[in-house]
């Protein structure tokens, strides 16, 4: 009897061991699962979308994409740039230079880069399409990160939690990777989230001031009249969101300019490429935008 138990234990024994070298073998054999990489995944978007920024009906290659929820709306802008990743990486990961780029958009009226205990903010007055005080404009919070910097890849973040007329949780990301050529792929995102009241002022842009206006999204043709595009909130959020990656792209533009010279180009070339997308981005005549943005850019310099 004692004889049967033992040996019944001992087989017990022998299975555990095999059990765990089999266990162990499984664990050793098995591959590791790699994280996803988030220049790997903006590399596969670029082999994704590459037939079309090749084909791009716009004056450079680039692809806007948009989404409106019932409480939110976002504008994606991909784009190849002729400037290597190394030079993207040291001109954009500079929050000064962030508030130079951002302030040759048309409703940013002052931008200044604060930093405390490490942390940096952009302190952005937002404001309309013409000269204005700094009192008149609404100021926006920026929570300036760079999520990623290396050979290769960048990811740029500007996050604000508060803006104006019952506006939220803005985001401006600035993804680049580097491709073949000296060239980088831009990925741009602006995004924000809006309350009812905000919603019946943009309803109320959209049926008069902003009535017939359109934004980069080809819904189709009218019988070979030319090119449909998209309407309303997303036409809205891809104006903007263009505009700033118009921003980005001129502030890359000058940067074998002169330091002296750099913002007077940089708003030249800004307003040009504008006038690429008359359809979508006129606005207001190149003086009176030339003008302005001088004005504002000395008012930048001074109220530090």
């Amino acid at each position: 009897m004692h004889r049967v138990g033992a040996k019944h234990r001992g087989l017990r024994a022998v299975c555990l061991v095999l059990l765990v070298a089999c266990s162990v073998c499984i664990s050793v054999a098995a591959p590791a699962v790699r994280k996803p990489d988030a220049g790997d995944a903006l590399r596969a978007r670029y082999d994704n979308l590459h037939e079309r920024l090749e084909h791009s009906p716009f004056p450079q290659h680039v692809y806007v994409e948009s989404f409106e929820g019932t409480s939110d709306s976002r504008g994606d802008v991909y784009a190849v740039v002729d400037y290597p990743i190394a030079t993207v990486g040291e001109a954009l990961t500079s929050p000064a230079h962030w508030c130079d780029l951002l302030i040759l958009h048309l409703n940013v009226k002052y931008c200044h880069p604060v930093s405390s205990d490490g942390h940096t903010v952009l302190s952005v007055a937002i404001g309309r399409k013409h000269q204005q005080l700094l009192v008149s404009t609404s100021r926006v919070e920026f929570d300036y990160s760079v999520a990623a910097s290396r050979p290769g890849y960048l990811d740029v973040e500007l996050n604000a939690s508060e803006g104006p007329l019952g506006t939220g949780n803005y985001r401006i990301r600035l993804e680049a990777v580097g491709l073949e050529k000296a060239r980088s792929f831009l990925h741009l995102q602006y995004s924000y989230t809006y309350e009812s009241a905000a919603r019946a002022a943009m309803r109320t842009y959209l049926a008069t001031t902003g009535r017939g206006k359109v934004g980069f999204t080809v819904t189709g043709d009218s019988n070979g009249a030319g090119l449909q595009f998209i309407g309303g909130v997303r036409g809205a959020i891809e104006r903007n969101s263009m505009r700033y990656f118009l921003a980005v792209d001129a502030y890359l533009s000058t940067l074998s300019v002169p330091a002296a010279g750099r913002f007077e180009k940089s708003i030249e070339r800004w307003f040009d490429a504008t006038e690429r997308y008359p359809r979508q981005l006129h606005e207001i005549d190149r003086d009176t935008y030339l003008e302005m943005k001088r004005s504002e850019y000395q008012r930048q310099q001074t109220l530090q």
